[in-house]
Parts: structure tokens; C-alpha cells; sequence
């Protein structure tokens, strides 16, 4: 499998995972997977009461050869999990982070 495949399937597979914990009444989790383009998207939709939930819990996208991480909703440390699928930080960029501040972490900067 090429690098580029393997991280649509990790991305694939975490997302999977993290859709399959998250069952509420009233509230849809919703994987959003555009491999042509390389987005991918983890939504949670619903209402709780009277309150409207719409929000990413997690956002993905590949581009310039590594993996962007463009959300995090959670706590969950998404580097654990990419590391135990063999993408190292090195290869992932955290897109939610200003560029002036990725070179501070162990991250990918671009």
C-alpha cells in the first residue's frame, strides 16, 4: 500500500472508531470521507433539549504529503492512535495551530 493510501485507511479507521463511541439519542454522528479530494470529517448533529448540536469533532485533510489535523473537538490525543497505525508526528501537521507556532512542537511545520 502506498503512503498516500495509508493515510485515507488510518484516517479512515480512526474516524470509525471514534463514531462508533459516540451513540446518543437525538444526536447522529455523521463520517464524512472524500477521498478524491482528501477530506475527512467526523460531525455530530442533533438536538439535546432545545439545543441545537452541529459541530466537527474532528477534521482531517491531506495535503503536501502529510496529514492535517484542522480539528480536535475532544481530548483525545489523535497522535497515540496515528502512531500505533505507523504515521509518525513527523508526518502530521496540526493545522489548528498558528504557523508561527508549529515549529515548537513535535509536529510536522509543513
Amino acid at each position: 500500500m502506498d503512503r498516500l493510501e495509508h493515510y485515507r485507511q488510518s484516517i479512515r479507521n480512526f474516524l470509525t472508531k471514534y463514531a462508533n463511541v459516540w451513540q446518543e439519542e437525538g444526536i447522529e454522528t455523521q463520517l464524512i470521507t472524500d477521498s478524491e479530494r482528501d477530506h475527512y470529517l467526523l460531525l455530530r448533529v442533533g438536538w439535546e433539549g432545545d439545543k441545537r448540536i452541529n459541530y466537527a469533532v474532528f477534521q482531517f485533510d491531506i495535503k503536501d504529503g502529510k496529514i492535517w489535523v484542522q480539528e480536535n473537538n475532544t481530548d483525545v490525543e489523535i497522535d497515540k492512535d496515528l502512531e500505533e497505525m505507523g504515521i509518525s508526528k513527523k508526518e502530521i501537521v496540526v493545522g489548528f495551530h498558528h504557523p508561527s507556532m508549529r515549529e515548537y512542537s513535535d509536529y510536522a511545520v509543513v
